[in-house]
């Protein structure tokens, strides 16, 4: 059995984060977010390939991932010649898969039992399967309706008030049988959600629900990138180095934090960082691999990537730094600051 990890996105919400890294593998502590999906399709023996559909910087993610080497299953990229929206990268794929394959968006982050949705999708038939999952502002998505045996009815896009009859909205993850996916045309940019889907109502086909009340989380927004971290710390999402222990101070065995630097849990130091005398680390700081925080510098429920400075009694407050950044000293970034890679903040900047 295969599954397709849509991964060509361009991470426009994350700029400048993801002008030289790819959504997929913006880091989570020290990991590329993509092995976080991968560890749940693991989860289904059957599952023996993935398929990452790529489009944007294809070559950073083959580097990191190579053939899968090390990660139990067996990977491969296909390249959209352009980009081809969901249906449409889904169809180039999958467009010699027989069984029933499993899609993934690249930007989703869940806990879901993906054994479960596939038994009720072989139970039941279906020509497709999708995971919903409840949300408490529906009026800020696009809703999915069903009815009481779980069919899906309908899809609202962004329903105003007196529209609203669900809470449900789409999780993008899917089951999805390849004999449909001749309605998608090929090579030519197609939507998931509103063109292929609608085709399975439109023909009356099993088309079914998996109400998911779990853990869920886009991650394609900075305020949730950040939210994600905290998940994790906090025991909500449970993923290494926090499995079992939320709310720790995380220092890797190869960081040096000083004797008089405050460390606040939880928090998270990566191999390489040096933590000076005199620093201080609040809950929810994340600082990456090879980071120097220097004396009297304070970081404040922000994550500051790979190979940073941050310059004496700096304060850097909810924000989130690429690699490479500068910080000066005395200067100060406040929520919500976001710095794409190599940025030079001055001394005493205000951000």
């Amino acid at each position: 059995m295969k599954a397709i990890l849509l991964a060509g996105g361009k991470g426009t919400r994350l700029r400048p984060l993801t002008v030289h890294t790819p959504k997929p593998i913006v880091p989570i502590f020290n990991r590329p977010f993509l092995y976080y999906q991968i560890d749940l399709l693991k989860q289904v023996p059957e599952i023996d390939e993935v398929i990452l559909s790529l489009n944007y910087q294809p070559r950073r993610i083959e580097e990191i991932f190579g053939d899968g080497d090390g990660l139990g299953v067996k990977l491969r990229y296909v390249v959209e010649p352009m980009p081809l929206g969901t249906a449409g990268a889904v169809r180039y794929a999958g467009d010699n898969l027989t069984e029933s394959v499993v899609v993934f968006n690249g930007d989703v982050l869940t806990q879901v039992d993906l054994a479960a949705v596939l038994e009720l999708h072989r139970s039941r038939k279906a020509k497709a399967t999708i995971v919903l999952t409840p949300v408490e502002n529906p009026r800020a998505y696009g809703l999915v309706e069903t009815d009481r045996d779980g069919n899906i009815l309908r899809f609202l896009e962004k329903p105003g008030e007196d529209e609203i009859t669900c809470n449900t909205i789409n999780a993008g993850i899917y089951v999805l049988e390849p004999d449909t996916f001749d309605r998608i045309p090929k090579d030519t940019a197609w939507s998931i959600e509103r063109s292929f889907f609608p085709s399975l109502i439109e023909r009356g086909e099993t088309f079914l629900a998996y109400v998911y009340d779990g853990y869920w989380i886009d991650i394609g927004t900075p305020a949730k990138y950040l939210q994600v971290h905290r998940d994790i710390m906090d025991g909500l999402y449970n993923a290494l180095p926090f499995s079992g222990q939320p709310n720790k101070q995380f220092i890797a065995p190869g960081a040096r934090v000083e004797e008089g630097a405050e460390m606040h849990g939880p928090c998270f130091v990566d191999d390489g960082a040096v933590i000076k005398a005199g620093a201080k680390l609040l809950p929810y700081s994340v600082v990456g691999r090879q980071t120097h925080v220097d004396e009297g510098a304070v970081i404040d429920g922000a994550i500051v990537w790979a190979n940073g400075w941050i310059g004496r009694e700096a304060v850097v407050k909810g924000s989130i730094l690429g690699r490479n950044c500068h910080i000066g000293r005395n200067a100060l970034l406040e929520t919500p600051v976001v710095l794409g890679d190599k940025t030079v903040i001055t001394d005493y900047s205000r951000l």
